[in-house]
């Protein structure tokens, strides 16, 4: 039994690093879509460069975050931990220095590795270090201080595009590393997974990052029209069969498919689809409609969005506790009716938009949304599953929300009409994003509509921590793995 006491030296030592260290790909995920016009401008890069700029590290990070996890169970938690942050660290100091998108979209890609090695052991560290008396308050303490990073991510990528440039947003990981992999190497405790067994399912984590990234390219170049989509779109699906095909053969799969015998479990996963596919979509072209349109500088656009997360920090234990007494059910359903009806109201904002009168009243609603659909979400997902795959069913969850983002990103601009240099003229922007809203807001009908037909009692009642307390907008919270999925658990269903 792990004895480490939260109130100890090495307990706080022990926080530090893993807040660190999640921190490090949180960030990334927030501050980025707001540099993206200033690295356009200075890069001379095509709006299907921006788009890969966000996809490609969201593609290697989805698809390998599964085998992630697996690496740190079977090598050691705080090994694969401390790999990913020297990882990701790397890679981000070769994206601040890139010369050319070429080289940007690579390291993106490569931080994407970095941080599907870093950020499944974030949590489970915790998990497995401190004594079970503390380790509630230790796992609280780490989702509220994300939450704030996550919060402050927009704000602080602003600040640093208009101050010393978008180049920091990526150099920023480095000295954050160079603190964290000292302290997790002298005060984090080593641990590995009791499931640790058999073999790595390498061939299943390749062919689904191959699924993704050539379905990614497939959307991505569409509008040039060449015959280089049309096979890559038919690779992408020869993937994503084989992917399907290895999985229900292999003897210990990455992910095993009799886990979506919990209808439960299934209908959670296709609703987290919809939700994240719309709000990839919608962080990705906001950041680029208040820049390029509305005329916000990137301070500005990414101190726009700060009250959404915000009110998810505020807000989102009294959410978990409601939908513990109502049932997953209709939180589920009225949450992305809010978040379509923000992304309607976003259809003000325009040329001079006002930030009190246009902007601020889709951010509200845009929060409200988020905080009745949230954490009862994450529950739900941790609650469909036998104890013992909650780190498995979390990891899904979270990978398919990354996944629904990264083809959002991909498709919507293709389906808004988003010629490639659309970002470059004002008029152009605002006409393709007035069409591209409520296309995102049908997605989250369709959410709403599914969780109504499909999501049952009982109620969550998830009293995990990480399920409560939780600020990023673009992914659900990760369970950590503290125990292995065994082919004989059973599924609640």
């Amino acid at each position: 039994m792990p004895e480490v006491r939260l109130a100890s030296p090495q307990g706080k030592y022990i926080l530090l690093t893993t807040i660190l260290g999640s921190s490090m790909a949180m960030l990334d995920s927030t501050v980025v879509n707001v540099a993206l016009p200033t690295i356009g401008r200075d890069l001379g890069a095509s709006l299907a460069a921006l788009q890969w700029t966000v996809n490609a590290y969201m593609v290697t990070l989805a698809g390998l975050i599964l085998l992630g996890g697996s690496l740190g169970d079977r090598y050691g938690r705080r090994k694969i931990f401390v790999l990913g942050v020297v990882w990701f660290a790397g890679a981000s100091l070769l994206c601040g220095l890139a010369p050319n998108p070429g080289i940007l979209i690579s390291a993106r890609a490569l931080q994407g590795v970095g941080g599907a090695l870093l950020t499944p052991g974030s949590l489970a560290l915790i998990q497995a270090s401190f004594h079970p008396d503390d380790r509630s308050r230790a796992v609280g303490l780490w989702s509220g201080f994300g939450g704030i990073g996550a919060a402050v991510g927009p704000f602080l990528g602003g600040w640093l595009v208009d101050g010393p440039g978008w180049r920091w947003v990526f150099l920023l990981n480095v000295p954050l590393a160079l603190l964290c992999v000292p302290v997790a190497l002298r005060h984090v405790p080593e641990s590995a997974g009791d499931g640790a067994r058999g073999r790595f399912d390498v061939l299943g984590a390749v062919l689904g990052a191959l699924a993704l990234a050539l379905t990614t390219y497939a959307l991505i170049e569409a509008p040039g029209g060449s015959p280089g989509v049309v096979l890559s779109a038919v690779a992408g699906v020869a993937a994503a069969v084989g992917f399907v095909q290895v999985e229900r053969h292999r003897p210990d799969p990455m992910l095993p498919p009799d886990i979506f015998a919990s209808r439960q479990f299934t209908a959670v996963n296709l609703v987290t689809l919809c939700v994240y596919a719309a709000f990839g979509g919608f962080f990705f072209l906001t950041a680029l409609q208040l820049q390029v349109v509305a005329g916000y500088s990137a301070l500005q656009a990414g101190t726009a969005l700060l009250p959404t997360t915000a009110l998810m920090l505020l807000f989102s234990a009294r959410s978990g506790a409601l939908a513990d007494r109502t049932g997953p059910r209709l939180p589920l359903t009225v949450g992305p009716l809010l978040c379509a009806v923000a992304m309607l109201l976003m259809l003000r904002v325009g040329p001079d938009a006002s930030y009190p009168a246009d902007v601020l009243p889709a951010v509200l609603v845009m929060g409200a949304g988020m905080v009745t659909l949230v954490a009862p979400l994450t529950a739900t997902v941790l609650a469909s599953v036998e104890t013992s795959r909650a780190g498995l069913a979390s990891g899904v969850n979270n990978a398919a929300a990354r996944a629904a983002g990264l083809i959002a990103v991909a498709a919507l601009p293709l389906l808004a009409g988003m010629g490639p240099e659309a970002y470059r003229s004002a008029a152009a922007f605002d006409a393709a994003f007035d069409r591209a809203m409520p296309i995102c807001a049908g997605v989250l009908v369709a959410g709403s509509v599914l969780a109504f037909a499909l999501v049952r009692r009982p109620a969550p009642d998830c009293r995990r921590p990480e399920c409560r307390t939780h600020g990023c907008v673009t992914f659900p919270p990760l369970e950590g793995r503290g125990t292995g999925a065994r082919p004989g658990d059973r599924l609640k269903t």
